[in-house]
């Protein structure tokens, strides 16, 4: 098969850019049968090695990568308004192609897959832009009119998959995520020097800041007299979280949604004891190794926290059980089944 994938979305440092990142390089350590092609188009953006040649340290592997100066905006014109310029016209011809989650090409012979990795907009469209709602409403309107499969992250965003787009079960198919292999412990001196970067002094406890959906105002009531030292600042680079989970008491992750919540696992494998939401996809990826809370309440986050530091080792010892059940493998493996069972191989 020859395999399209738009990789555009993989240089903006959000989940879906690590999904995007993580799925290309293990695609290219399983598959050595299979020729890929991979789509990127920005008028300023640059991708970055080692994603700018992915094929550069597998061996015998058939892989291409085309840059096109396109502003993303006017494909969004081209493709998800207007639907023209099949994008065989930029990669060749192609027998699958894999959309991001920003347009959404017409083809002329391709099967279809794409990715949802939540329905934010549509559940919480009042916290995006309404340009954003917009663009995301047109892409998911062509889903449902042409992708042959489609790929959730979660038994959560299939369901709303299911409610939301009236998209029939048979053809979503749910695979997880995973964590980065840079999140595991890190040592003592790792931990303090982080501390000392962000000037952070004492115990303290992580949260996520964003959207109106991650709650940031009820975990900051809840944690009360406790250090909570929040990620989601411009300045708290992604290298640094692995030793920022390795220090906390915890993380506490009461969004109100999440399509599939990857800082839960990353935390665990940082052996950070994780207290999260009882809604959406949270239950679900956390498992048994967290301590689940009412979002809505401040009362019952504080509650989880409480319980947390109370069964902290046991919860730690139970985080790293739940993340060995994940990796970018089997999500690369698991979708190339979705690419093969797309075409009719297998």
């Amino acid at each position: 098969m020859k395999i399209g994938i738009d990789i555009s979305q993989i240089v903006y440092g959000t989940g879906v850019s690590v999904y995007t990142k993580n799925l290309v390089e293990n695609l290219l350590k399983i598959d050595k049968e299979n020729e890929y092609i991979f789509f990127f188009t920005s008028l300023r953006r640059k991708i970055q090695n080692p994603i700018r040649q992915p094929a550069d340290k597998i061996q015998n592997q058939n892989a291409k990568l085309k840059i096109f100066k396109i502003p993303p905006t006017l494909l969004e014109v081209l493709w998800n308004r207007l639907h023209i310029l099949p994008v065989e016209k930029f990669i060749g011809e192609i027998d699958v192609f894999h959309s991001s989650d920003w347009t959404e090409p017409p083809v002329k012979k391709a099967v279809k897959v794409t990715t949802i990795h939540d329905l934010a907009v549509l559940r919480y469209p009042e916290t995006f832009p309404p340009k954003i709602v917009e663009v995301h409403k047109r892409k998911l309107e062509w889903v449902k009119k042409e992708t042959r499969l489609i790929i959730a992250v979660s038994e959560s965003t299939k369901k709303d998959i299911v409610e939301l787009l009236g998209i029939e079960p048979g053809k979503i198919r749910v695979i997880y995520e995973a964590m980065g292999e840079e999140f595991k412990p890190q040592n003592k001196n790792e931990i303090e020097k982080i501390k000392k970067k962000y000037g952070i002094k004492g115990d303290y406890l992580l949260a996520f800041s964003g959207p109106a959906r991650k709650n940031l105002e009820r975990i900051r009531q809840a944690a009360g007299g406790f250090n909570l030292f929040v990620v989601g600042q411009p300045y708290v680079g992604h290298q640094d979280l692995p030793a920022l989970y390795s220090g906390a008491l915890g993380l506490i992750y009461a969004s109100l949604y999440e399509g599939f919540g990857l800082p839960i696992l990353e935390a665990m494998a940082c052996g950070c004891p994780v207290v999260t939401s009882n809604v959406s996809s949270m239950p679900e990826i956390a498992g048994e190794a967290a301590v689940l809370v009412d979002p809505l309440s401040v009362e019952d986050i504080k509650r989880g926290i409480k319980e947390m530091l109370k069964e902290r080792e046991k919860l730690i010892e139970l985080g790293f059980k739940r993340v060995s059940d994940f990796s970018w493998q089997k999500t690369a493996q698991k979708t190339l089944e979705v690419y093969k069972e797309g075409k009719g191989i297998g």
